[in-house]
């Protein structure tokens, strides 16, 4: 088994808690036409550079039913700054609309394996995995970006086309993983293409 969710696998589930107050599992999107997991946290650059652009995706298609799901599983003794409380600080500032959720053991972005933020994964209806990669080429500075994979895929998808490039890279920081050096990355992560 790599150490990234491959291609064809079904979503994992999760019982974690999110800004709102609410706890969420898989089932609570079972109504979703398509599923947007996304790893992300507070302070990344890759992760600030890009929300706009993900922000202006996720509003172009929650109305046709997909739901977006972050997840913060950065180590908060890494980086204080992505805490629960300023998970729930930021999106009162920004107030974004998806779902933001926190995995403070770090067990959801080991089952999936998250390498970076961010680190999007797209699942249909049946919770099947259909893309997982980067969000755009440029997430530090979305306003070079030259592609947007993961608005392609989506448009690609919804139209019931097969998705022309369904692996790439994630751009970003790596995940903080607990008791680690920042800059640490589990031996078995490599890059997906």
């Amino acid at each position: 088994m790599p150490f990234t969710l491959p291609l064809g696998s079904k979503a994992l589930d999760f019982l974690l808690p999110a800004t709102d107050g609410k706890n969420y599992s898989l089932k609570d999107f079972d109504k979703a036409t398509a599923l947007v997991i996304f790893f992300t946290c507070n302070h990344c650059p890759y992760v600030i550079g890009s929300d706009e652009v993900t922000r202006q995706t996720a509003e172009r298609f929650i109305p046709k039913g997909v739901a977006f799901v972050g997840i913060n599983s950065n180590s908060k003794r890494t980086y204080p700054e992505d805490s629960f409380e300023h998970m729930v600080q930021r999106m009162q500032r920004q107030k974004f609309p998806w779902v933001y959720l926190y995995d403070e053991d770090q067990q959801i972005a080991k089952a999936y394996g998250a390498l970076r933020t961010p680190h999007f994964y797209i699942f249909d209806k049946t919770r099947k995995l259909i893309y997982t990669g980067r969000g755009v080429d440029k997430p530090r500075d979305a306003s070079k970006m030259t592609v947007n994979n993961l608005e392609k895929a989506l448009e690609e998808h919804m139209a019931g086309k097969p998705i022309s490039t369904s692996v790439t890279n994630p751009i970003g920081c790596n995940v903080k993983w607990e008791g680690k050096d920042p800059h640490w990355m589990p031996v078995e992560a490599c890059d997906l293409v």
